[in-house]
């Protein structure tokens, strides 16, 4: 039985554009992103060539065309999963100063009747992931894409680690550790759609030029906004609504862009909600079991968020 060889993809006019420094450089047309970006998802570009690559849009940043290009990619590149009405959660960033409350957050659209879809890394040295807290929970991460497709139907909740969601992704992703640097697969993931028929996603940003980039991707490019998207300004890089303070929340979605929450400033000396009392796992879930069990109340901002989604994800349902 003869292996099939994997035919190599020269980058080298692809660098050129992009690799002449932040003022220099030239975004690729759709149709030369949308190739080089599958070749590396592929694994046909050669090392060398993909640390250039990768260094290149770290410098020069992504258009939203570019971006649009590599969204088509890399869903192209994983099979989607078959569910209806659902809402997607990216949770690659948890949790180094406040309690991460993505499960929190998720285990309350899942009692609401909204399959909700966690997905990110199992892992992250210094911080406290939902993978972890999850674990603490007794949800299991799922094993493969049936596993997803069940635990959704079955108890409208899962947790599916990056490695089983899209594997060529996380190889991508797992290149900071030999690089030190995140790359355009880190943006990708954030903004990714998991499902067919496309599905709501919680967008989160830190810096405000990546609000205003998404923003033009989502209502510039229609098949990258399938299934809409709640865009907001990240807690410590997570989709979850912040507790300590309202941020604006923007539903974008048929080019157009809502704002279902203003932003609010918080009173001096106000007291906040309670929180746990630390960030670990296990610390943040027994008190989301306090939460879900009315002992403790849900901190409004997230009430708030819970509400939103809920109110679109249903509307999604029907008009499926």
């Amino acid at each position: 039985m003869t292996e099939s060889v994997v035919e190599p993809f020269p980058c080298a006019r692809f660098i050129k554009e992009i690799g002449r420094g932040p003022h220099g450089a030239r975004a690729l047309s759709r149709e030369d992103t949308y190739a080089l970006y599958g070749a590396m998802l592929d694994g046909r570009v050669s090392d060398l060539e993909l640390g250039a690559v990768l260094l290149a849009y770290r410098l020069k940043g992504e258009s939203a065309d570019e971006l649009a290009a590599m969204l088509a990619a890399a869903q192209a590149s994983s099979a989607p999963l078959r569910v209806s009405g659902a809402v997607s959660i990216p949770s690659y960033n948890g949790a180094r100063k406040q309690p991460n409350l993505v499960p929190l957050l998720a285990l309350l659209l899942a009692r609401e009747g909204v399959p909700t879809l966690v997905h990110g890394v199992t892992e992250d040295p210094g911080r406290v992931t939902s993978a972890e807290i999850f674990a603490c929970l007794g949800i299991a991460a799922c094993a493969s894409h049936s596993d997803i497709e069940t635990a959704l139907a079955e108890r409208r909740l899962a947790f599916a680690p990056v490695e089983v969601l899209v594997p060529k992704l996380a190889r991508l992703l797992a290149l900071r550790r030999v690089m030190g640097v995140r790359n355009s697969t880190h943006t990708l993931i954030k903004i990714l759609q998991p499902f067919a028929p496309a599905g709501l996603r919680l967008v989160n940003y830190t810096h405000p030029s990546y609000r205003d980039s998404l923003a033009e991707l989502f209502l510039g490019h229609p098949e990258a906004a399938a299934g809409g998207a709640l865009l907001a300004r990240g807690t410590e890089g997570e989709a979850v609504a912040d507790t300590r303070r309202q941020v604006q929340i923007d539903w974008l979605h048929d080019g157009i862009a809502d704002t279902l929450v203003s932003p609010e400033r918080s009173s001096q000396g106000e007291t906040g909600p309670e929180l746990p009392a630390a960030r670990d796992a296990e610390t943040t879930a027994r008190w989301i079991e306090s939460v879900l069990a009315g002992k403790a109340p849900v901190p409004p901002t997230l009430a708030r968020q819970v509400e939103h989604i809920v109110g679109i994800a249903q509307g999604q349902a029907r008009q499926g």
